[in-house]
């Protein structure tokens, strides 16, 4: 367990680098096109739409954790749950990756949820996100498997399968019922009834299709605002920000998916479109995501102000 830990760091650290050395050798082996990029009033206009979209998408998600915890019968103001986690949004970008999951359980029991209630919420939330990506990474999947082949399919398949079951009620209640037991001890406090998911997320999945869809729209915009899509792309485009976004979720290491994200975009239609154009547009993209969560934590906090 030891080896484990000491490993860890390093293999984060492995991780960035990789990833940078890929980012800052197409840079350099393109950046005379990235800078040949100009945007006009249509371009400016379609990044503010995905300013926009990227900003509703973030709300959708605070509603869609708010819903999970009114899942679980915790007495918890939706409203306030939103603000929160548009508040803890930009604390991903910080060391560690999981201080905006920390944030969240703070508000989540200050708001009069149980501590491991919680927890697993912001465990779960997660998974949700990821059973949306890869969702929405199937249905657009033929161009992707005509490039890398039928395992990669296989394993999109096999992955939904998993996360689809690890959300499931037989597997969640325990995990509540469990971290009720470790905070009995921990606190000698008198046995409670222990909160349960009674159904199967389905509400909150389909949620998290829809954030994932906004954020799709957003990368979509942005691409618009600096070359033309046809039609027969947009399923190949859908399909390679959901991977891409997935992987940015859950490769350690890269706080935000910083990296991770636009590494994966870049490999995965660098077949279809110019490299050039892939930098810049990931580029402008991972700016519009930091705007929009910016906005959304500044709007959250004037409105409680207010």
């Amino acid at each position: 367990m030891t080896a484990i830990a000491r490993l860890k760091p390093c293999l984060r650290w492995a991780i960035l680098g990789g990833t940078l050395f890929f980012l800052g050798t197409v840079l350099k082996q393109h950046w005379q096109k990235v800078l040949a990029i100009r945007l006009e009033s249509t371009g400016l206009a379609c990044l503010a739409i995905a300013l926009g979209m990227t900003l509703l998408a973030h709300i959708c998600a605070g509603g869609v954790w708010s819903r999970l915890l009114q899942d679980f019968r915790q007495p918890v103001q939706g409203v306030w749950l939103v603000q929160a986690y548009l508040k803890t949004t930009i604390a991903k970008y910080l060391p560690g990756n999981v201080w905006h999951y920390y944030g969240r359980i703070t508000a989540a029991t200050k708001a009069g949820a149980t501590l491991e209630t919680a927890t697993v919420s912001v465990l779960l939330e997660p998974l949700l996100m990821a059973a949306a990506a890869l969702l929405l990474a199937l249905l657009g999947s033929q161009p992707i498997m005509a490039q890398y082949g039928l395992p990669v399919l296989m394993l999109q398949w096999f992955s939904l399968l998993v996360v689809l079951a690890s959300v499931h009620p037989h597997i969640i209640n325990p995990l509540v019922r469990y971290l009720g037991k470790l905070k009995q001890k921990a606190t000698k406090a008198p046995s409670l009834m222990s909160v349960a998911l009674k159904d199967y997320p389905l509400v909150p999945l389909l949620g998290e299709v829809g954030f994932l869809l906004l954020r799709s729209a957003g990368f979509l915009f942005t691409f618009l605002a600096i070359s033309p899509v046809l039609l027969s792309q947009l399923p190949l485009l859908v399909s390679a920000f959901s991977v891409s976004w997935l992987l940015g979720l859950v490769v350690p290491g890269a706080p935000g998916g910083i990296g991770v994200f636009e590494a994966t975009a870049i490999a995965l239609l660098g077949q279809t479109f110019s490299p050039g154009l892939l930098l810049s547009v990931v580029a402008l993209y991972r700016l519009v995501s930091i705007l929009a969560e910016v906005a959304g934590a500044g709007l959250s906090w004037l409105d409680e102000r207010l």
